[in-house]
């Protein structure tokens, strides 16, 4: 698969390479997550015969073609779940619902209320097998989703919203954070991508599947279908989640016993043990929590997020206020969403090969807060649908470069959990705001909804900008205490009784912050 190339700027090998990756391998100090040196001669044997090139690609890839496209045709139909409301608007709820001022906001506002307030969840993915995590809540939206169909007026609905929200927030959030178990940081970024690329490509498939559903005339209405649809085939995916989900790379029934010892391997490189699965670290939660880039991705998500949950529900009313026809509304919403999607996999495949997400993130900002501009600014139609490209394809990249940042810069898995779930808590407040900025009354420009949504936009680049400024300044330090990496090729073992360390992303010697 070609996105899935190797990286030219992969982290040089170090100490970190030569440890036992048998679960009797040799003891880890708790804290400093060392090997000592007694102990190196036979792990250096043993990673020679276990870490192999050849074996280590074939492992990332069967990897890449079973996690990878489960997890991301698992998005499609969440992301379908949650914003096909939009679609199910203009195609008769809202008349048959007796919805009036703002109870359509309402059941998008509910929708994020309990999805930010259960965000706790993505560390069940640490404590609970994550095949059974999540074949649960595939079950729980599907039920969910496909119950809309049957509401007959606004209570039911809110009451369905507000399950769902419950039910999608143990999934989404917690998959970037579950491909962190499976891939080192510079291999990660671009499979978040194609997970998340799921969003836009979701979007695109929404309008075009409601135009054919809702085109019809049949004796159901057309926006129960709608949900039924769209809804059943989540609940046959719970069983093939369950089965085909392996908890961690040396669990998977696709590799070879040797291939999964070169899985074991990459497990301690990467944070210096085998076991990833039973537990968490309390004192790492509240590192994580202390630590400031924690809180600049999360207020990045919060800003992005204002207008990356708004455009999905709203972009079909908005095309059909422009003049077109509640059908031709549905269609037209597929083109942007089609090339937002490209953009999300290029711009994420660029900033792992460079190790520059920082700045990706800032492009991407500017160009989705321009493409809000012309929607707030211009009244010719041409231009205002050329905006929404620019606008979609500024939003959506820009949250697959947002996540992967955060398990790119905290070496544990549990302060990579928490760095997951407060970036949700507070970046999932963002469509609190999103979906509230497009009242009925503004139409067909919904000047201030494209002007807060461009403000916040912009302001997302500006913090990517602050961000990159203190990882530089922090990678400064690090050079100071450790060294450069520059031309550095192994950090050769301690001698006898001494430490050699190793979880090599695991804040190693050779750790740097990715900008």
């Amino acid at each position: 698969m070609g996105f899935f190339k190797e990286s030219p700027h992969a982290p040089p090998p170090t100490a970190t390479d030569f440890v036992e990756v048998e679960k009797h391998s040799p003891p880890l100090d708790e804290e400093k997550q060392a090997v000592h040196g007694e102990d190196i001669g036979t792990a250096t044997e043993l990673h020679q015969r276990h870490v192999v090139p050849d074996i280590e690609r074939r492992v990332i890839r069967k990897m890449d073609s079973r996690i990878v496209p489960l997890v991301t045709a698992l998005y499609i139909l969440a992301f379908l779940d949650r914003s096909n409301i939009g679609n199910a608007r203009i195609a008769g709820m809202s008349d048959d619902l007796n919805l009036v001022g703002n109870d359509y906001q309402w059941l998008l506002t509910i929708f994020y209320i309990t999805y930010i307030l259960f965000e706790w969840q993505t560390l069940m993915w640490k404590v609970v097998p994550p095949h059974m995590w999540l074949a649960f809540c595939v079950l729980g939206w599907g039920l969910i989703a496909t119950a809309q169909s049957g509401t007959h007026n606004w209570a039911g609905m809110m009451a369905c919203r507000f399950f769902l929200g419950i039910s999608e927030a143990g999934f989404g959030p917690g998959i970037p954070y579950l491909l962190s178990f499976f891939y080192l940081r510079h291999e990660v970024g671009v499979r978040i991508a194609v997970f998340l690329s799921a969003a836009p490509l979701a979007t695109c498939f929404s309008g075009a599947l409601a135009y054919g559903i809702t085109s019809g005339h049949s004796h159901f209405a057309n926006w129960r279908l709608l949900f039924l649809v769209e809804g059943l085939p989540t609940i046959c995916m719970a069983a093939v989640a369950w089965f085909f989900l392996p908890d961690t790379p040396d669990q998977a029934r696709f590799l070879t016993s040797e291939e999964k010892e070169v899985a074991k391997a990459r497990g301690v490189r990467q944070v210096g043990g085998v076991e990833r699965i039973g537990g968490v670290n309390f004192k790492e939660v509240a590192a994580a929590l202390l630590d400031p880039k924690c809180w600049f991705t999360a207020l990045m998500y919060f800003s992005n997020n204002v207008g990356f949950s708004s455009l999905p529900v709203f972009l079909p009313t908005i095309l059909k206020d422009m003049g077109f026809t509640a059908i031709d509304s549905q269609g037209l919403t597929a083109p942007p969403f089609f090339v937002s999607f490209l953009v999300t996999i290029f711009s994420t495949w660029v900033a792992d090969k460079t190790q520059q997400r920082g700045l990706t993130i800032m492009v991407l900002a500017t160009i989705g807060g321009i493409g809000y501009v012309l929607l707030a600014t211009v009244k010719t139609v041409g231009v205002r649908y050329f905006g929404v490209f620019l606008a979609a394809s500024g939003i959506f990249p820009g949250i697959a470069n947002i996540l992967p940042w955060v398990t790119n810069n905290q070496g544990s898995d549990t302060r990579r959990g928490t760095g997951i779930m407060l970036l949700n808590l507070i970046g999932q407040c963002g469509p609190l705001l999103g979906t509230n900025i497009f009242p009925e009354d503004e139409s067909p420009r919904y000047v201030k909804g494209m002007a807060v949504s461009a403000a916040f936009t912009f302001f997302t680049g500006f913090l990517a900008f602050g961000l990159r400024t203190l990882l530089i300044w922090e990678n400064k330090k690090l050079d100071e205490k450790y060294g450069s990496n520059e031309g550095r090729f192994v950090n050769q073992p301690g001698a006898q009784g001494q430490e050699s360390e190793v979880g090599e992303e695991n804040y190693g010697p050779t750790f740097r912050y990715i900008l």
